[in-house]
């Protein structure tokens, strides 16, 4: 018998990608913007990916670890949504976890750089159904 009581796992996952929507937003904004490192667009369409992949393990009752580790994250899911999240754009836009927030030994980003992870981004936060 259903109580109508909202599914918790649902909420929380709805949650989850309304803020990675959110993120991916802020990314292309920034990209129309030549006063703004493209770097911050990089790091939050690392963002957005992993929200969009911990919404959809959140939905499955799939606990994760604290990480921004996307291919940890991706090697989570079970098979039927894995496929939607592929692993080379996973593992393009990790890097941008650390890279587009701290300086390092690695170059600023190109906006060439920030217009591919915000399509990558894009990808796993809306995959297209196959």
């Amino acid at each position: 018998m259903s109580t109508g009581a909202p599914d918790p796992l649902a909420v929380e996952s709805r949650r989850w990608l309304r803020l990675a929507k959110d993120d991916l937003l802020g990314a292309r904004a920034l990209l129309d913007r030549d006063d703004v490192a493209p770097r911050l667009a990089c790091f939050l369409a690392q963002q957005a990916a992993e929200k969009a992949i911990k919404g959809r393990l959140t939905r499955r009752g799939v606990d994760f670890p604290r990480t921004h580790d996307l291919v940890a994250l991706r090697a989570l899911l079970p098979e039927d949504l894995r496929r939607g999240v592929d692993l080379e754009a996973a593992k393009e836009l990790s890097a941008w976890a650390v890279t587009g927030r701290y300086p390092g030994d690695a170059p600023d980003a190109s906006r060439a750089q920030a217009m591919q992870a915000v399509e990558l981004a894009s990808r796993i936060v809306s995959p297209r159904r196959r």
